[in-house]
């Protein structure tokens, strides 16, 4: 399975494209690369990548950019690579559409274990399920979570949510009723912690209303802020 899977690696130096593509490859996956914003954007609005890995500072097109831009007609899952490692900057990559933050310099071996886990959570990871029977569904009125699928629809009509969104729904919708705290959520569906990034979790619930509103008022609803505390996913709330 691992040699169909496609990562674009995008960074203006070519020392750190190489090195990156080289673990990656070792690994089975196939490797692309891009190097500045413009040639990312359009390689990935022509290929459906299972991942990209995208460096902030960049000539003609920064990664916010081209994270913001590709976040309006697709969810590949972003991990964004930077030197920049202040809470500004990291909620700034999250607000822009990414899944991950790796901060330089870094482990190419800690990049090769982002992406898979990356991989595991995405739906692009396994393409094959959607023609599959699923067996696990989590079923409320006005949205159903189809986990095997990683597929989401709210009043018969389907969500388009990248990865992350979808985990912190999942997350949520598990526990009905449960009020979490954002260092919890942060623990949980980020799986390691964002000393201080708070507003992350903030940014991720507002973009995941405005998606379920789009499509169902009332499935946007069950997810409710606990002022003081975070938020709590309810059911039967109308």
């Amino acid at each position: 399975m691992s040699e169909e899977i496609t990562i674009l690696v995008v960074d203006d130096e070519e020392r750190i494209r190489r090195l990156l593509k080289m673990y990656l490859e070792r690994e089975g996956y196939m490797v692309e690369e891009a190097e500045n914003g413009v040639e990312a954007l359009e390689k990935a609005m022509e290929t459906d990548y299972h991942c990209i890995l995208l460096d902030l500072m960049m000539p003609e097109k920064d990664g916010i950019e081209v994270a913001t831009e590709l976040r309006e007609t697709k969810m590949t899952p972003i991990i964004m690579l930077t030197a920049k490692g202040e809470e500004a900057n990291r909620v700034e990559g999250f607000e822009s559409g990414a899944d991950d933050y790796i901060v330089k310099p870094f482990s190419p071996r800690e990049v090769v274990l982002r992406v898979k886990a990356i991989l595991r959570r995405s739906s692009a990871y396994s393409p094959s399920t959607s023609s599959t029977v699923s067996k696990d569904l989590v079923v409320f009125p006005h949205l159903t979570i189809d986990h095997d699928a990683h597929r989401v629809t709210a009043d018969g009509v389907e969500v388009n949510l990248t990865p992350k969104e979808y985990e912190l729904l999942y997350f949520l919708a598990k526990s009905p009723d449960k009020v979490f705290d954002r260092e919890h959520l942060l623990k949980e569906v980020w799986h390691y912690d964002f000393f201080g990034d708070l507003r992350t979790v903030d940014t991720h619930v507002k973009r995941l209303r405005e998606k379920l509103n789009r499509v169902s008022e009332s499935a946007a609803k069950m997810i409710v802020t606990v002022w003081g505390v975070g938020y709590k996913f309810e059911v039967g709330n109308e």
